[in-house]
């Protein structure tokens, strides 16, 4: 694809990745306020599965028809699903009781971002979830990369390939009915727009805060 690379930012850590589909990168503070509250932030983690996999079939159920959608976001949820249930099981291992957390204002003001006529609806459908996973992959090589916990740089490490390949998935999707360009130039105006969302750090820690 061929969406800017990241901007330069000096108050940004040091990521072992940087995406192409983020308009900027993770602050230092983010990563901090992370770290100082690992369990907190796998229960957002699980929570944030189990959305990545609704998020799939509900794009299913909007479309119907679309069986080539359906071929790429059915496996998609099946594997959303086996990440949270992954996350789950650490949580019980660890003794943390999964539990409802208040949400941060980033995925209703991403799903705001959604034009509601088609076909623009789909496409942007697509983006939102693609910048979503794209930043869940940034974040993951982030506590991979900084995570004192041995257990949890694991985890991190492991789910890496497949949120790239997820993002991957939407940016196909898009490229299958759209031109690049098209595709490249919507991206580049939402990532700006989700990028400005993370601009103020949530109270408390979440993957997307």
């Amino acid at each position: 694809m061929s969406a800017a690379p990241l901007a330069k930012d000096p108050g940004a850590p040091a990521a072992a990745a940087r995406v192409k589909w983020l308009a900027a990168p993770s602050s230092a503070a983010w990563l901090a306020q992370a770290l100082a509250h690992p369990e907190l932030l796998l229960i957002d983690h699980a929570h944030c599965e189990r959305k990545a996999a609704g998020a799939a079939l509900q794009l299913m159920f909007r479309y119907p028809s679309d069986g080539a959608l359906a071929a790429v976001l059915s496996p998609l949820a099946r594997e959303e699903l086996e990440h949270f249930e992954r996350v789950q099981a650490l949580l019980e291992r660890r003794g943390v009781p999964l539990r409802a957390l208040a949400a941060p204002p980033y995925g209703a003001a991403l799903a705001a971002l959604v034009r509601r006529g088609e076909p623009e609806r789909l496409l942007d459908s697509f983006l939102v979830a693609g910048l979503i996973e794209a930043r869940s992959h940034e974040r993951m090589a982030l506590l991979a990369a900084h995570s004192p916990d041995p257990e949890l740089r694991d985890l991190y490490n492991d789910l890496l390939a497949s949120e790239a390949r997820h993002f991957g998935l939407y940016w196909v999707l898009c490229e299958r009915r759209w031109p690049r360009a098209r595709v490249a130039e919507r991206l580049g105006e939402l990532a700006e727009r989700e990028a400005a969302i993370l601009a103020s750090l949530h109270a408390q820690p979440r993957m997307h805060s």
